[in-house]
């Protein structure tokens, strides 16, 4: 490959790059993605081919890989009652929980639970017994979800001392955490006293609990979780935590929120806490919501990639007054990363006239090259029609856009476009324009272009 070859693609990845990834949103809160990891659990490797448990070991975890969980259950329990001073019997009342636990079912669900009270009794340092609390806490908050009272009241009586032991240390999170997600099968009236106390907590300990009881309240259809999830957002000290809220509250909807997320865009000096509030905003279905969002997107001592966000959230709302809309913020800026997320924004929006308003851009002489670029990349992307790209090629005289018109070419899929490229390969006056046609050629598997290939070697 030549150094331009490699320029070509190298301008190819900026130019894809330029779009930016989507705009934040709320991160998992690190509990969720241990309890993800959970479900795929597999036991570790066997490691004792003398022990008199290994073939039923090894048997039983071929069963859990395979998710027959019925089986694996059955397995692993044998350990337990036929090799009880087996080195795998400690673990193994674990796994014979965990696979009735994915087994499902209430039966399941209660004989998981006994296998767990045996291993803490009989095998109190068996290597899983923290993963064990926090199936155990799990399996309940299931039962709860389906009406058992005893399992609701476990949940209740294992988060509120939860709670309390965070006031007087950090301890195990994770336990706590299992803990919280257990609320979520519960009904608002008895989770939220729970979930309140959680998030009236200010030491560093307790952050991601409260991170996590955000997502909760959340979740619970109640007249109080609005006000909640504005108490948070307004006063706790952690700004993850009061981004947390603010994205939430996105899903609320009402006038009041709105009113909020409008003070911390117009107040708060927090980059991030702008980001959830535009996020938010642009999860609201009023007339109000969109004049904030343009309101915003010319804010100009507002921070550029929070205006970005802007922007981009407009442009996911498909309607001819957006379009417009953006079109006009164009000519008024005068940030590149501004109007390039302009550019990709309109591209979002079929059937409005962005297209051919791309195409009027890219012509344009007067505006700056790269940005010009990008007007022509996102044009093809959207399916502009060919004769138009081919038009546009044969009437430029810079060879910047001219290449880039190349690589818009060569990624469309009909044959016009090879037709086009074999034209520059074999005849254009640029010998770096027929150089970089006859690339593209080389990335086609239509055969014509195998044998344009093929001809000039052979000339």
């Amino acid at each position: 490959m030549t150094p331009r070859h490699l320029a070509a693609l190298t301008g190819l990845l900026a130019v894809l790059a330029a779009a930016g990834p989507l705009p934040s949103q709320a991160p998992p809160a690190r509990g969720l993605l241990r309890q993800a990891a959970h479900a795929e659990a597999v036991p570790p490797a066997p490691r004792w081919p003398q022990d008199p448990a290994d073939g039923l070991y090894r048997s039983a975890r071929e069963a859990l890989n395979r998710r027959d969980y019925a089986r694996a259950a059955g397995l692993f329990e044998r350990i337990g009652r036929e090799h009880p001073r087996s080195r795998y019997a400690a673990d193994a009342l674990y796994w014979e929980a965990f696979a009735r636990y994915r087994a499902g079912g209430k039966a399941q669900f209660d004989r998981a639970l006994a296998a767990l009270d045996r291993q803490r009794t009989e095998h109190p340092r068996a290597s899983t017994r923290r993963d064990a609390d926090e199936l155990a806490t799990r399996i309940r908050g299931e039962l709860a979800r389906r009406g058992d009272e005893r399992a609701q009241r476990d949940v209740e009586r294992s988060a509120r001392r939860g709670t309390a032991e965070t006031q007087q240390g950090c301890g195990d999170d994770d336990m706590r955490v299992a803990a919280l997600n257990a609320l979520l099968q519960m009904d608002a009236e008895r989770a939220l006293p729970i979930l309140r106390g959680v998030l009236a907590r200010r030491d560093a300990c307790s952050e991601e609990l409260r991170s996590k009881a955000v997502f909760l309240v959340s979740q619970k259809r109640s007249p109080e979780t609005e006000n909640i999830l504005l108490g948070v957002a307004r006063n706790d000290p952690s700004s993850e935590v009061r981004q947390q809220a603010v994205f939430w509250l996105s899903q609320v909807g009402t006038e009041r929120s709105l009113q909020f997320i409008e003070e911390i865009l117009r107040t708060s000096p927090d980059r991030e806490l702008q980001k959830k509030a535009i996020f938010a905003l642009s999860q609201h279905r009023s007339p109000r919501a969109s004049a904030l969002l343009r309101e915003y997107a010319e804010r100009a001592g507002a921070p550029v990639e929070v205006r970005e966000d802007a922007i981009f959230w407009l442009g996911q709302r498909r309607s001819e007054e957006n379009a417009g809309y953006l079109r006009s913020l164009f000519g008024r800026l005068d940030n590149k990363e501004l109007k390039n997320k302009v550019i990709f924004s309109l591209s979002q929006m079929r059937g409005v006239g962005n297209d051919r308003w791309l195409i009027a851009l890219a012509r344009n002489g007067g505006e700056d090259m790269e940005v010009r670029k990008q007007a022509l990349f996102w044009a093809g992307q959207m399916g502009v029609p060919f004769a138009e790209i081919s038009g546009l090629y044969d009437s430029v005289r810079e060879p910047e856009l001219r290449e880039q018109l190349i690589f818009v070419i060569s990624q469309r899929r009909d044959p016009a476009a090879v037709d086009k490229l074999i034209d520059i390969a074999r005849n254009d006056r640029d010998s770096d324009m027929r150089e970089k046609a006859l690339f593209w050629l080389s990335q086609s598997r239509d055969p014509r272009a195998t044998r344009v290939i093929s001809d000039i070697i052979n000339q």
